[in-house]
């Protein structure tokens, strides 16, 4: 599964639109990397900008925008409301889909290194990818901003992580960055029946981390209770990682939560909602929907439906648009006006941008019609991925009959786990599909390469053998992935909805032929490497496999039998 991360860059710059579309288009030069979103600010004096991508690329896009920066921006000459020590003040990046937090810090100190050895930049490293407590904190790394800079690095605590720790000429012009990693924010509107600013407002003040002031005799008017130093006391809210106000939208007419979910590991933006409800509903009022500011990404939507399909006892195993259409109605997305997860989502936007014809986007009567062509791909491989795709894909169908079934219950959730197993086979051979045909593709590119000198015939040699190597990679990985086909069709011969017991077995027929199709592919593509120590032991390995994958078949198809 591809990696997605999200790059934040805020630059000392919001006036002129020359210097900021020239910095703008150099996130723009990368591909892979997708713009999102461009917010200047005149009053601040800093425009926000916002791209996705691999993490790789989105490193580079950053790198390149930060060194246009130091090249068209001078700190010597900035002024502006906001906070700012650099060019390039901030630069965050965030986990979006299929990467952790501790890989996305790894991301951020290499691009900081990158920073400060390449461009000398003085770089200080914040929020979780910070090396000290004390620089987690943006603030404390910016404190006292441009103006406080030059005598800060040459300290022993203030000195930055990378880069030059004396105030140079160039120093001087470019500032100081911070880099750092931290989570996805959510800006997230909930609709209330009701026109009241204040109530809304009580109702964020229930929930948000900081609470409220507590005031003497418990009352909302009673004087505001403060400690020793003077601060309010304040009563915490019940949503941790979360800020909130109350307001009125005369566009819509109604009263709104408004709500910053700061991280969404800590709080979902499905248990926000729930306790926004619960609150409301104490005070007389109703959530009637929610509005979500900007992008999300999918991992946002698939927890909420999965949280609500659980409530309704229903099997989880089923496709992600049906997911993401129970979280949109569950928590009332197109309440205001129409929720297009296309437009909404980060992966999809990204997918949206690959104009990549893939296999699995076909009818099967196109798919079928492609494969009979006179081209070459798709072939024996792609087919032996999608027939173990199809295997699991009745696997699971049993599963979800299984956990739906009128007087089974009480098992729902043992089905519901076997058919989450089964889709994401599913998606991982479906993948493989179209990654048979990338990977012939690749030999074909590789022997279309020049070889008039020495040097080209070296280069389309080794390009060769490395596409053959993938090339055998690929339908070993099918093979592996459709040989856990037979655990889900097994059980569900066992366990699962008895009229459906052929489907199960038809299942563990396609998974069979699925081992036993990339297996021939396995083999025809190994007699062209000549990594012979790789070739002998993948071509072991896929031996016993096929040898299981005929014997468990052949016991699947048993225990059928008996049962019909």
């Amino acid at each position: 599964m591809k990696q997605i991360i999200e790059c934040v860059p805020n630059f000392s710059e919001g006036r002129d639109m020359n210097i900021i579309n020239q910095i703008v288009a150099q996130a723009e030069t990368v591909e892979g990397v997708k713009l999102l979103d461009v917010d200047p600010g005149s009053t601040t004096n800093r425009t926000v900008v916002t791209f996705v991508g691999t993490p790789d690329e989105v490193c580079e896009a950053a790198f390149r925008c930060i060194k246009k920066a130091q090249e068209l921006i001078d700190m010597r000459h900035h002024k502006g409301d906001h906070p700012r020590f650099g060019a390039t003040d901030v630069c965050p990046l965030v986990p979006v889909a299929n990467i952790s937090m501790e890989e996305t810090v790894t991301y951020a100190r290499r691009l900081a290194e990158r920073v400060g050895k390449e461009l000398s930049i003085p770089v200080f490293c914040y929020e979780n990818a910070a090396f000290k407590d004390v620089r987690r904190n943006l603030a404390n790394c910016r404190q006292g901003e441009y103006e406080a800079l030059k005598e800060r690095i040459c300290t022993q605590e203030w000195k930055p992580d990378f880069g030059p720790c004396e105030f140079t000429d160039s120093v001087a012009k470019s500032g100081a960055t911070a880099i750092g990693a931290r989570d996805f924010l959510i800006a997230v509107n909930y609709n209330l029946n009701t026109t009241s600013t204040r109530r809304a407002n009580a109702i964020a003040f229930d929930v948000r981390e900081k609470g409220r002031p507590k005031r003497e005799g418990g009352s909302v008017t009673g004087k505001v209770l403060k400690d020793e130093n003077g601060n309010p006391i304040m009563i915490p809210g019940t949503l941790k990682a979360t800020k909130a106000i109350g307001w009125y939208i005369e566009e819509y007419g109604i009263a709104q939560v408004s709500m910053n979910l700061t991280n969404i590991s800590v709080t979902p933006l499905h248990i926000a909602f729930e306790e926004v409800c619960r609150c409301a509903a104490l005070r007389g009022v109703r959530v009637t929907g929610v509005e979500i500011v900007g992008l999300i990404p999918k991992k946002v939507l698939t927890d909420a439906g999965k949280f609500y399909l659980a409530k309704q006892q229903r099997s989880l195993g089923v496709a992600e648009d049906e997911i993401i259409k129970i979280a949109v109605k569950s928590m009332g997305l197109d309440d205001l006006k129409p929720f297009n997860p296309q437009e909404k989502v980060i992966e999809f936007l990204l997918e949206a941008d690959n104009k990549e014809k893939k296999l699995i986007d076909m009818t099967c009567l196109g798919f079928a019609n492609e494969t009979a062509s006179e081209s070459p791909a798709p072939g024996g491989g792609s087919i032996s991925a999608y027939m173990g795709a199809l295997g699991a894909a009745l696997g699971t169908m049993v599963a979800n009959l299984s956990s739906h079934k009128a007087g089974w219950d009480d098992q729902w959730e043992t089905f519901s786990t076997w058919a989450e197993k089964g889709q994401a086979i599913k998606d991982d051979l479906l993948f493989l599909v179209d990654e048979d045909t990338r990977s012939f593709n690749k030999i074909m590119d590789a022997f279309a390469m020049p070889k008039g000198s020495e040097e080209e015939k070296a280069a389309r040699s080794a390009a060769i053998q490395a596409a053959t190597k993938y090339a055998i990679e690929v339908p070993f990985r099918t093979m592996k992935k459709a040989f856990e086909v037979f655990d889900i069709c097994k059980k569900m011969v066992e366990i699962g909805n008895p009229n459906s017991v052929t489907d199960a077995g038809v299942g563990a027929l396609c998974a069979r032929s699925a081992v036993l199709g990339a297996y021939l592919n396995v083999k025809i593509n190994a007699q062209s490497l000549k990594d012979k120590q790789f070739v002998d032991s993948v071509l072991q390995q896929a031996e016993e496999m096929a040898t299981s994958a005929r014997q468990i078949e052949s016991e699947i198809l048993g225990m059928v039998n008996a049962k019909i």
